[in-house]
C-alpha cells in the first residue's frame, strides 16, 4: 500500500475515535455532573519512505497517531431544582460515594433516600458521611443541609432538629489524575491521595451541577470531524482510482503500428 493511503488512514482511525468522544459527550449532555471528554492525537514519524530496499535516501513521513484524551473537570452549570435532598457544589470538590466497586468521587448531587433510608446518588450509590454512610429515620422530615455538608433533619412531631451526619467533601491537588468509572464518578488511582475541600467549597441545597458539556461546541465539532472524514475518504478514493488507472494502462500490451 502506498504511503499516502496510509497516513490517511491513520488520521482516519484518529477521527474515528474522536467522533466517539463526541458522540459519548451529546448523550451525556443531561447527565447530572458529567464531564466532557477531549481527545488527542500526536504526529508519529517514520523515519524513511522506503523500507531500505532502495538505493535513494527515502524522506520521513509524518503519521498521525492517537493520543488517548483528556477530562474536562471544569464545573457545569447550576440548575435549581428545589428538592430539599439535591446538593450542588460550588467550588472544588467531589463528595465521596460507597460503590460496588469500591470507594469513588462524584459531583453528581441529585440525592435520595433507599428503601434503607440511606442517602444515595441516582446511581444507587450510598453518599458517605464523616462517620459513614448518613441515615436516616422513618419519622424524619424537614431536611436541611448546611453549606458545609452538616444534615438535619427534624424527628417525627417535635420541633427538635438532630443531625444525620456531614456530608464528606474531598478534593484533589491534580483531578485530572482521577480516572472516570461510570457516568459521573470518578476513581483515584494508586498514589493520588485526597484532601479535604477547600474552606471556599460550599453545597447549595436544592440545586444539582448539570454536565459541563457544551452542546453548540460539540455538535460544531461533530460537523467539523465528519466533514474532514469524508474528505479524507475521498482523497484515499482518488489515490487509489489513480493506483487503479495506473495499473490497468500499463498492463495493456502495446499495439504495432
Amino acid at each position: 500500500m502506498e504511503n499516502a493511503l496510509l497516513v490517511g488512514l491513520s488520521r482516519q482511525m484518529v477521527l474515528n475515535h474522536e467522533l466517539d468522544v463526541i458522540a459519548n459527550n451529546i448523550a451525556n449532555i443531561d447527565t447530572t455532573g458529567f464531564k466532557s471528554d477531549n481527545a488527542t492525537f500526536s504526529q508519529y514519524l517514520m523515519p524513511h519512505a522506503s523500507d531500505g530496499n532502495f538505493a535513494g535516501a527515502g524522506k520521513r513521513i509524518s503519521y498521525v497517531q492517537d493520543g488517548g484524551g483528556w477530562v474536562d473537570m471544569a464545573q457545569g452549570p447550576i440548575q435549581h431544582t428545589g428538592d430539599p435532598l439535591d446538593v450542588a457544589i460550588d467550588g472544588p470538590g467531589y463528595l465521596t460515594v460507597q460503590t460496588a466497586r469500591g470507594q469513588r468521587y462524584t459531583r453528581n448531587g441529585a440525592l435520595s433516600i433507599n428503601g434503607s433510608g440511606q442517602l444515595v446518588t441516582s446511581d444507587g450509590d450510598a453518599v458517605i458521611g464523616q462517620s459513614g454512610p448518613i441515615t436516616f429515620q422513618p419519622t424524619d422530615h424537614g431536611v436541611i443541609i448546611s453549606k458545609t455538608g452538616i444534615v438535619t433533619v427534624r424527628e417525627g412531631s417535635s420541633a427538635n432538629e438532630a443531625q444525620r451526619g456531614q456530608l464528606q467533601l474531598v478534593n484533589f491537588d491534580n483531578p485530572r489524575q482521577l480516572q472516570k468509572d461510570g457516568g459521573s464518578t470518578f476513581v483515584a488511582p494508586a498514589g493520588v491521595n485526597s484532601n479535604p475541600a477547600p474552606a471556599n467549597t460550599y453545597l447549595l441545597q436544592g440545586s444539582i451541577e448539570k454536565s459541563n458539556v457544551n452542546g453548540v461546541r460539540e455538535m460544531t465539532h461533530l460537523i467539523e470531524v465528519t466533514r474532514s472524514y469524508t474528505d479524507i475518504a475521498n482523497i484515499l478514493q482518488q489515490q487509489s482510482d489513480e493506483r487503479r488507472n495506473a495499473l490497468t494502462t500499463l498492463s495493456q500490451a502495446p499495439t504495432s503500428s
